[in-house]
C-alpha cells in the first residue's frame, strides 16, 4: 500500500482463462455469476492497494450483461476506483473478452485474440473498508 492513501483513477487488471467446468448451458455459455464473482476478486485486491484491508463488498448497482461468455475465453477484470467515502468506495467494473476459442473437428484448440475486446459484463460496485484499518498503515 502506498503512504498517500486512496487515489481516484486507481485501477486493478485480472486475466484469467474460462474452464470448461464452468460452462453450464448450450453453446458453453458460462453464467453471469462467474463474472459478478471476478469482480469481487478484483474489488479485493483494490482494496488490499488503497487500504490495506481485504475490505467487504456492500453491493452491486446497475450490472448489465451485454454479452455472452464461454469457456474456452480468456477474459479480464477490471476495477477502477471512482468515489472515496469516509469507509467505502465505489469502483466501476468491466468484464471483457479478449479472446476466444473457434476450434473446429480439424483444429480444436484454435482461439483468436478479440481486436477489440468484447464487453461482455459492467456494473458499479461499492466495497468498504474498516475505519480503523484504513490508513493505519501509510
Amino acid at each position: 500500500m502506498s503512504g498517500e492513501g486512496p487515489v481516484i483513477g486507481t485501477r486493478v487488471v485480472h486475466r484469467r482463462y474460462v474452464p470448461h467446468s464452468h460452462a453450464h448451458y448450450a453453446g458453453s455459455l458460462v453464467d453471469g455469476a462467474y463474472g459478478l464473482g471476478l469482480f469481487g476478486d478484483v474489488a479485493t485486491e483494490m482494496c488490499i492497494r488503497t487500504d490495506g484491508d481485504e475490505g467487504l463488498f456492500a453491493g452491486y448497482a446497475d450490472v448489465r450483461f451485454l454479452a455472452p461468455v464461454r469457456a474456452g475465453d480468456v477474459v479480464e477484470a477490471t476495477a477502477e476506483l471512482v468515489a472515496l467515502g469516509t469507509r467505502s468506495r465505489t469502483l466501476e467494473l468491466a468484464l471483457r473478452v479478449v479472446a476466444r476459442g473457434c476450434g473446429s473437428a480439424a483444429q480444436p484448440g484454435a482461439a483468436e485474440v478479440l481486436e477489440p475486446p468484447l464487453l461482455a459484463t459492467t456494473a458499479r460496485g461499492t466495497v468498504v473498508v474498516p475505519g480503523a484499518i484504513a490508513h493505519a498503515t501509510g
